[in-house]
């Protein structure tokens, strides 16, 4: 029964925070355009500060994080919070179209054929034709990647504003 319930997990954990292959080199995030409420800057920087640490479910802290601990923590920073699991999270806030989104909101997708949300990343730039987003992957920690990617474009689900 042991080994049941921890390959559960195990397959829970491993669809919960899909990963990419491609990704962008730390530092390599410019803004084109600043947020200009300051609270979405410290966000955001707050967010960036985590970039390269490792995955850990549950996680929330430089030892370890999963994409929705990162959300929570870069909020939490404002005195922002959220509730602390993706699918949660993607009922706060105002619904947005795509074309609409602005550095500081959240993506929200569904991963490996999941039937529900479950994973979030953190809208950090915006560039011509281009999301660009933080999130925690299983595979390569806290990653910057883009939402032009085949897998996240297909794994998309919808973006929300917070603030």
């Amino acid at each position: 029964m042991r080994k049941i319930l921890y390959f559960i997990t195990l397959s829970i954990l491993l669809i919960s925070c899909g990963s990419t292959k491609s990704a962008r080199k730390s530092g390599e995030t410019k803004y084109y355009e600043v947020p200009s409420d300051k609270r979405l800057v410290n966000i955001v920087n707050d967010a960036l500060s985590f970039q390269g640490t490792n995955y850990k479910w549950g996680g929330t802290t430089r030892k370890g994080m999963d994409c929705s601990g990162l959300v929570y923590t870069a909020f939490k920073s404002e005195q922002i919070l959220l509730p602390r699991v993706s699918r949660n999270m993607a009922q706060e806030g105002t619904r947005i179209k795509t074309g609409e989104v602005n550095i500081g909101d959240l993506l929200f997708f569904r991963t490996d054929g999941s039937k529900r949300i479950n994973h979030v990343g953190l809208v950090v730039d915006i560039r011509p034709g281009e999301i660009v987003f933080i999130h925690s992957t299983t595979s390569r920690g806290v990653i910057i990647s883009s939402l032009e990617e085949k897998y996240w474009k297909k794994a998309y689900i919808e973006a929300r504003r917070i603030i």
